[in-house]
């Protein structure tokens, strides 16, 4: 069966929930206002595409490829990133609601969060070396056996990780950021 190629198509203020995206190797496509959640995104490849207003909130991404694609503004609660195909994956996050996320065991290099709220937030065995959380919201993110070499957490709030269990060798941190690693510890610092 031959798979079709989509290339820089946009799709605005469709609704993916109950029939699913056509099954295809999307390059250079803008979805925008489109709503996916509870939907199925398997088996799919993204390439160099634009997610922007999107609703993907526990939408089935199994087997997907996502290469340099980018989420704004987007909605992704619960997206277990996990089950993506992570031989290609290139993502970054801007203005997103990634709660509740799963990256576990993935090879996610030099990847951007802005302005993003990852509470709880599963980063386990997670390769983040060189990637930049901006402005965004870490609360009970897990952190666990994470390589976080060279990351950037200068901005970020909420943060709390052990420095035993994630190598954080030149991982960047504010004052107020390197706080979140002595939490463990529960101690009072004035």
């Amino acid at each position: 069966m031959n798979t079709k190629f989509i290339t820089g198509k946009n799709f605005k203020n469709e609704k993916f929930t109950t029939t699913r995206l056509p099954r295809a190797d999307y390059e250079e496509c803008v979805f925008e206002g489109c709503q996916f959640q509870n939907g199925f995104l398997d088996n799919q490849n993204f390439a160099e595409c634009e997610f922007m207003t999107c609703d993907l909130s526990n939408t089935n991404i199994k087997h997907s490829i996502f290469n340099d694609v980018t989420f704004r503004d987007c909605k992704l609660i619960g997206l277990r990133f996990e089950d993506v195909n992570g031989s290609l994956i290139s993502l970054r996050f801007e203005n997103c609601m990634l709660d509740f996320a799963s990256f576990f065991g993935l090879r996610m290099k030099h990847t951007v969060f802005k302005d993003c709220s990852l509470v709880e937030t599963d980063f386990t065995e997670t390769d983040l070396t060189a990637s930049t959380f901006t402005n965004s919201n870490l609360n009970r993110a897990v952190f666990e056996q994470t390589i976080l070499t060279k990351a950037n957490f200068t901005t970020v709030f909420n943060l709390a990780l052990s420095p035993e269990n994630n190598q954080i060798k030149k991982a960047i941190f504010s004052k107020e950021s390197v706080l979140g690693l002595l939490k463990k510890y529960d101690i009072v610092i004035e």
